[in-house]
């Protein structure tokens, strides 16, 4: 209770009501805002910015904001990111789409979400939100677990939301010792109330509350996983390697795979009923594994997983400069499809001549091409133009000049279109996942039942008043009535009994 002579501290000696002069200083800093946070308020401060309600919300709104434009819209394949005229040339594909807004997209990283600053700051930002959640949390779980509220007042038993009063033949004390025996029957914790003999405080599941805290643990996991595999993972969803040679993963993994054989079978409705990649993955010369890889059987081997994703047909070129010096020579896989469906095409850069060369072949949609079987359309752009050179269709087996290159469509081979990934931190958000099944488990499934018994003489018995803080629950209002019925039962009949309430 406070004294006539005011709070220590806030005033000066007793009486005189004059402010002392540590506190003048204090509210001199204050008015003034020229005091210097220190290193601990400038924490509590943080802290308690990031546990509010409101912080969450809106880190958790832009998430769901990224996720859903990450859904929505188009993503750049991992395989074009990194090159600039790649990246120019997906652009351009995706405009008609897109048109005005295509920059604006562009621009905000909203074609590469999940590896944009934004995806990563918010992730960051959500992450430190659930710690400074759980941590402001966690000491109240804590001490309703290890040291509950014992004593309440009589106006506590009379309001409570859930509650039980009854009669028993029988003096107080046994009558106290058969409500201690009901509830461990029941695997209740009970704990006597010291400031009154006759009160008791029981509860069960105290840890379950914990749960709480799994869940929030396990979504930092999860976004710490998200982020682990945004910074170090990749994902290529269209690795196109012809059969019999040899394409490198890349990505620091110093891997290279080499495609033995193809075959792909059908229903006979004509639709894909299985195909297979016979793989090698090499480490420099030296062959690390084999395998043959289908959609869902995917080849792994030091964190990365190779899936079957699709094939297709590659045109093998030969290709020579002015002088005849050979430029290139191999398959090039035509993995692409404009727009219209009628052609599929691939793609060839030729840095040393400053050229870009595109193979175009019929397409198989069904639509009308001006290519025709045995004959590929060959086109020349340089490196730093849309606009092309030359533009020609070959036939299989005979040299065409386009561009001031000779160019010879030797044969068509097959090629298979392979998915590769790294995914470091998919262990986390597995860890992660298990967590949060645990904790909303625990939430979920059991709940802290907390009871305030007062044992107390009336008259010839004793009365027994049961309470309990818990919001309207039926299931628990029975539980408390069931648990009334055994006390009554162990003690003696009662004169006056009346069942749980539900307020």
């Amino acid at each position: 209770m406070a004294s006539a002579t005011g709070r220590p501290g806030t005033t000066g000696p007793a009486g005189t009501g004059q402010a002392s002069p540590a506190r003048v200083g204090d509210q001199h800093e204050n008015q003034s805002g020229t005091g210097d946070l220190t290193l601990g308020q400038l924490a509590g401060k943080l802290n308690a910015f990031f546990y509010h309600k409101k912080t969450g919300l809106v880190l958790i709104l832009a998430m769901a904001f990224l996720c859903l434009m990450g859904a929505l819209l188009e993503q750049a394949p991992g395989g074009v990111t990194g090159n600039p005229r790649s990246y120019a040339q997906w652009l351009a594909s995706v405009r008609p789409r897109y048109g005005g807004w295509t920059n604006v997209l562009d621009l905000l990283g909203l074609f590469s979400v999940f590896s944009s600053i934004w995806f990563k700051a918010v992730t960051v930002l959500l992450a430190i939100s659930i710690v400074a959640c759980t941590c402001h949390r966690l000491p109240q779980l804590w001490q309703r677990a290890t040291r509950p509220h014992v004593h309440v007042t009589e106006v506590f038993f009379q309001h409570a939301t859930i509650g039980c009063d009854f009669r028993v033949d029988g003096e107080a004390g046994a009558v106290a010792e058969h409500v201690t025996a009901a509830l461990r029957h029941r695997r209740y914790r009970v704990l006597p109330d010291e400031r009154d003999p006759g009160s008791l405080y029981a509860d069960r599941f105290r840890w379950a509350p914990f749960g709480t805290a799994i869940a929030h643990a396990s979504f930092v996991i999860i976004l710490l996983g998200m982020l682990v595999t945004s910074q170090f993972g990749f994902s290529e969803d269209n690795v196109a390697v012809p059969v019999g040679t040899t394409a490198q993963l890349g990505h620091d993994t110093g891997l290279a795979v080499h495609v033995n054989s193809f075959t792909d079978s059908y229903y006979p409705d004509g639709r894909p009923s299985d195909y297979v990649a016979d793989l090698t993955l090499l480490r420099g010369p030296a062959e690390v594994a084999r395998q043959e890889v289908r959609v869902n059987d995917p080849l792994r081997y030091d964190g990365v997983s190779i899936h079957q994703g699709s094939f297709g047909v590659a045109a093998v070129m030969r290709i020579t400069g002015a002088q005849g010096e050979e430029v290139f020579s191999g398959a090039v896989p035509m993995q692409y499809v404009t727009d219209s469906g009628a052609s599929s095409f691939g793609r060839l850069a030729l840095p040393d001549q400053g050229l870009e060369v595109f193979v175009i072949g019929a397409g198989s949609g069904g639509q009308a091409s001006p290519i025709s079987a045995g004959q590929v359309q060959v086109d020349v752009y340089r490196s730093d133009s849309d606009t092309a050179l030359d533009s020609r269709i070959v036939d299989q087996g005979t040299p065409a000049q386009v561009g001031g290159l000779t160019v010879t469509f030797e044969r068509e081979r097959q090629f298979t279109g392979l998915m590769v990934s790294r995914d470091p931190g998919a262990i986390l958000v597995w860890i992660g996942s298990g967590l949060l099944v645990i904790g909303t488990a625990l939430t979920m499934g059991l709940k802290h039942r907390r009871l305030w018994i007062r044992v107390s003489p009336a008259g010839a018995g004793t009365r027994v008043r049961i309470a309990s803080a818990d919001r309207r629950d039926l299931v628990f209002a029975r539980q408390v009535d069931d648990l009334a019925g055994d006390i009554r039962s162990r003690a003696t009949e009662p004169d006056r009994a009346a069942g749980a309430r539900v307020k």
